[in-house]
């Protein structure tokens, strides 16, 4: 998670943009919009989902491995910790 005051006002603005695509998704839905229209706004929300993934998982990763491991089970509890998170994101 961002901490910095700049890396969050970055994610919430992603986080509010992304919420309205998907109200302008809704509201296509609702109208009956043709279906590429709605093909195209799914895969932009889709971008935009993925775009903040990746800036919060920067953030994270900096953040984690910006400062030496006290031990060498730390270091490998934090490698392990971050396998597991890119893993996720990639399914």
């Amino acid at each position: 998670m961002p901490h910095s005051p700049e890396e969050k006002k970055k994610v919430l603005a992603r986080v509010k943009r992304i919420r309205g695509q998907c109200d302008a998704l809704e509201r296509a839905l609702e109208a009956g919009a043709d279906c590429n229209p709605v093909l195209q706004q799914i895969a932009a929300i889709r971008g935009a989902v993925n775009g903040l993934m990746s800036e919060v998982m920067e953030a994270h990763l900096r953040e984690e491995f910006g400062q030496p491991a006290r031990s060498e089970a730390q270091r490998t509890a934090r490698v392990t910790e971050m396998s597991a998170l890119i893993r996720s994101y990639l399914k």
